[in-house]
């Protein structure tokens, strides 16, 4: 403790911003690291498709439908007090998960690893803004933790396949666990304070309605991807979720201490921020799922191959978010936005051209790159933008809505983009096609269904306004 406390402040911040950073790249990571594990662990508990959909499920439906409370509970109570709590369930969650013995065990560990989150990632943004209050320090701080978003989602793919195939899929859960401890040894050296917190009465039915909006629509939308949309179920879900929806913003004009101020939509970068952030996470999260089951289902590779085939996209999205930063300051974030979004859209696009006996070098290498560049760049910008403006007392709102607007555009994207996949490959078996052929004109659909929502994100960018600051 000495020995840290020893450390200049300015120093101690930017230590701190890496733990945090460390926290939520588990956060983000847990998310899709488990797609190229999933056969394995259907084979071993005997559990079918649906059942093996719902491992994902059943982290993104508390992650989403939770972090706007957790990002109230934050500001309540404390940032540093939310975010420790957050972490040490996050890493028990994850010790469970790899000691199930069940596929039940299992879906109730990936449910608490998706509370706990909601509750860690929206302090930690939060103690970031408040870290660096300084606008060009905080647009250094936003660049590398927004190059975390991207580096977790895409590596994901790349750790699951490697600890799948080296340690067994336990692993996937169990590399938490470690990281977690160091997390919660260093952040209360490195911070040692919460900011004062604001003591107002917590909004419990605004609460109470938006997290039950917000489920309701994942779990309409998972069950839209196996009963289809025309279902007495999904149509229940979905009626419920606008009632609620509809239910919290009535609560939110009259409440005089509301869970989210409405006002707050009129930040027009904020608004901006979060849009892009709900259409790319959609995209994202679709996309590496159809990689995963695409290199292993089609194009034969085994669980290490179709990890170490994401490395050069990793790769690049890394030195594009590190440098992120000094092109905002060149560009404006506006330009850096959508000039990210096209190239990531270019990347899509030339992806969805990839065959059924695709060399990796020829058809999936150039893609590949550039999609990392322009997660890279859009992922740091929008999440800069989601925080524009933002004072104190709702830093953890700000981070809630974002990773919120991030969780559930992938539940959102999972879903849709799934069902378009499945449906033109049910067409084209039915019209004769082999089954790696008619799987690979799934995904080309799947790939271009995500160009189109990264290119409505680059329409969207265009309502960004110029922050005062640049």
């Amino acid at each position: 403790m000495t020995t840290i406390t020893a450390i200049p402040r300015s120093t101690r911040r930017w230590l701190a911003l890496v733990v945090l950073a460390l926290a939520q790249f588990l956060v983000i990571l847990d998310a899709s690291i488990v797609n190229v594990a999933l056969p394995v662990v259907g084979a071993q508990f005997g559990l079918d498709t649906v059942t093996l959909a719902w491992v994902i499920t059943a982290y993104v439906l508390p992650f989403g439908g939770l972090l706007l409370l957790g990002g109230r509970l934050a500001d309540r109570y404390g940032h540093r007090r939310l975010f420790l709590i957050g972490t040490v369930g996050f890493v028990a969650a994850s010790a469970l998960a790899g000691l199930a013995g069940g596929g039940e065990m299992l879906l109730v560990a990936r449910a608490l690893q998706g509370a706990s989150a909601a509750l860690l990632a929206p302090a930690a943004l939060a103690l970031l803004t408040q870290l660096f209050p300084e606008p060009a320090d905080r647009t250094k701080a936003l660049g590398i933790w927004g190059s975390v978003a991207g580096i977790g989602a895409v590596a994901g793919v790349l750790l699951g396949g490697v600890l799948t195939a080296s340690l067994g899929w336990r692993a996937v859960f169990f590399v938490n666990v470690p990281i977690g401890l160091l997390v919660l040894v260093f952040i209360p050296m490195l911070i040692t304070r919460d900011p004062a917190t604001a003591r107002t009465r917590l909004d419990f039915a605004g609460a109470a309605t938006i997290t039950g909006a917000l489920v309701a629509a994942v779990f309409a939308l998972s069950m839209a991807q196996q009963l289809g949309f025309a279902h007495p179920v999904t149509l229940g879900l979905i009626a419920a979720a606008l009632a609620l929806g509809a239910a919290f913003i009535a609560i939110e004009r009259r409440t005089a201490e509301p869970l989210v101020p409405l006002g707050i939509f009129r930040n027009r970068n904020l608004a901006t921020g979060n849009v892009i952030v709900l259409l790319v996470g959609a995209a994202m999260v679709g996309l590496f799922f159809a990689i995963s089951v695409y290199t292993q289902s089609v194009l034969g590779y085994d669980a290490l191959q179709a990890g170490l085939s994401q490395l050069p996209l990793a790769g690049v999205l890394v030195l594009v978010a590190g440098s992120a930063p000094a092109i905002i300051g060149r560009l404006g974030e506006k330009r850096t936005l959508i000039v990210s979004l096209v190239v990531l859209a270019a990347g899509l696009v030339w992806l969805s051209a990839a065959p059924s006996d695709a060399v990796y070098l020829v058809h999936l290498l150039g893609p590949g790159l550039l999609i990392g560049a322009g997660i890279g760049g859009a992922l740091v910008t929008a999440t800069q933008l989601s925080v524009d403006g933002v004072q104190g007392g709702e830093a953890g709102l700000a981070g809630g809505l974002v990773n919120t607007s991030q969780q559930i555009g992938g539940a959102l994207g999972l879903a849709v983009l799934a069902s378009i996949a499945t449906a033109r490959t049910g067409d084209l078996v039915s019209a004769g096609a082999t089954v790696p052929d008619a799987l690979t004109g799934g995904f080309s659909w799947l790939f271009l269904g995500a160009a189109a929502l990264v290119l409505l994100a680059a329409a969207v960018a265009g309502f960004a306004r110029r922050p005062a600051a640049q």
